[in-house]
């Protein structure tokens, strides 16, 4: 063999031996995939029995969206349920709902969290001696629309109740209700992030910044307390068809509060962080691939689609 020949030979080799590590890194990337958004949830590998949890479930945000959703999909199971929300009349409006198709009982809670800490020491009252098994921290706060941190109209007040609503809130229901599940070592909480946490979300630069946090108080909270037998879940959804989203019809990519619930709740116990609906993880994976070949233009996509947002609500306000 001329050294030629050989040259060619080792090249041949180390061709070979890179299309396989190559191969199987994006084998194993499937895989990964396939098993964390479809297998573990079909086998309900480590799924919790909510009905073991507790008899009472409490849900903040409950008057609209995915807090209602999450109220009647445990009302389904048989929970009886604390909506807490801003509204009496809404309030009492669903709790009426609730009670007369699942035959539970309701209990209501009106509480603007928008303010400081007030509503917590009414809040942890009206809930003591209940046998919560699931907390479902769920009320949000957003921007009106995309806006730049120095554009928004009322941003003082505007950011204070973005951070009180979206951080204080996760906070304190979880200094409320954690102590009893402690006590009686078991129960879950899920804490509602946003995928605005995982990606660029520029023109939401404070709200996305508070879902963060809710992202890490939740990783490192369900590490204290795992031990005791109590779930601690962050979901992360995209954009579902909501009041708050303002997209008023579902699709695929954004579905209704009720498609988005039934998906996310089979990942209870299976999935400790996750976006809970599978258009919503590809989403976020799309995204993370293109930052990652150009983090220039991810951002750059973003912003355009952020300030075409931006644009179609303020011509909305002028006519």
């Amino acid at each position: 063999m001329t050294g030629e020949t050989e040259a060619v030979y080792v090249l041949d080799r180390i061709g070979i031996l890179c299309t396989v590590i190559v191969g199987f890194w994006i084998l194993k990337f499937f895989i990964r995939v396939i098993y964390n958004n479809f297998l573990s949830v079909a086998l309900r590998i480590n799924a919790v029995n909510l009905k073991e949890t507790g008899k009472w479930a409490v849900v903040t945000g409950a008057t609209d969206g995915i807090g209602k959703a999450y109220a009647e999909a445990l009302a389904k199971k048989k929970f009886n349920v604390v909506l807490i929300s801003r509204t009496q009349a809404r309030l009492d409006d669903v709790a009426g709902g609730i009670s007369e198709k699942y035959k539970v009982e309701t209990k209501t809670i009106a509480a603007d969290f928008t303010n400081r800490t007030d509503i917590y020491y009414n809040i942890d009252k009206q809930l003591n001696g209940l046998d919560i098994g699931v907390l479902v921290n769920n009320v949000g706060m957003s921007y009106p629309f995309p806006e730049y941190f120095l554009d928004l109209k009322n941003k003082d007040e505007t950011y204070e109740n973005i951070i009180r609503v979206n951080i204080f809130s996760v906070t304190n229901m979880c200094k409320i209700v954690l102590p009893g599940m402690t006590e009686r070592k078991r129960g879950v909480i899920i804490n509602i992030s946003s995928s605005a946490a995982q990606i660029p979300s520029p023109l939401l630069t404070v709200y996305a910044a508070t879902k963060s946090y809710v992202e890490k108080f939740t990783e490192d909270l369900s590490t204290e307390y795992s031990r005791l037998g109590i779930t601690i879940q962050c979901l992360l959804p995209g954009y579902v068809a909501t009041n708050m989203s303002k997209i008023k019809k579902s699709t695929w990519m954004a579905p209704s509060p009720a498609k988005y619930v039934d998906e996310a709740i089979a990942t209870i116990g299976v999935r400790g962080h996750t976006n809970g609906y599978f258009p919503h993880t590809l989403l976020v994976g799309v995204v993370h691939f293109l930052d990652s070949i150009s983090p220039r233009l991810s951002r750059w996509l973003i912003v355009r689609t952020m300030t075409n947002i931006r644009g179609r609500a303020i011509r909305k306000q002028i006519h």
